[in-house]
């Protein structure tokens, strides 16, 4: 792997369906109607299920570990701020910035989730140690 510098990015597309968030809600036991029951949903804020801000933002650590840097790729730290609900079967954007390089291979990443219309749905910073 070619070493980082500040600048590189990396963007990721995906999206969400209702099944996986079924799944990370038995997972995690976060069975939160406005996630789960569309009647109880619709009477929500947001008129509609929403995706857990924690599912959305894992997209993270999927990247880092598999696609980039990748394999080898140590998660070190995260900081997570949720901007907009995100909604099953819509596609995101993963964004990712190189900030800072520190010693021993550390860097400091912008980690953000973009919706379709590029709006800001999850802002971040991530610590990584890279391979």
């Amino acid at each position: 792997m070619q070493a980082m510098k500040i600048g590189d990015t990396f963007n990721y597309s995906f999206s969400f369906t209702q099944e996986e968030v079924n799944l990370f809600a038995q997972v995690t036991g976060d069975n939160n109607p406005i996630h789960l029951d569309e009647e109880k949903a619709a009477q929500s804020i947001f008129r509609r299920r929403i995706i857990h801000g924690f599912l959305g933002g894992s997209v993270f650590s999927k990247v880092f570990g598999t696609m980039w840097p990748g394999y080898g790729t140590i998660y070190m730290e995260q900081d997570l701020q949720f901007k907009r609900p995100m909604v099953v079967d819509h596609t995101y954007t993963a964004a990712f910035e190189v900030l800072e390089i520190l010693p021993k291979n550390k860097a400091i990443i912008a980690t953000q989730v973009l919706d379709e219309n590029q709006k800001l749905v999850i802002d971040g910073k991530a610590e990584i140690i890279y391979p």
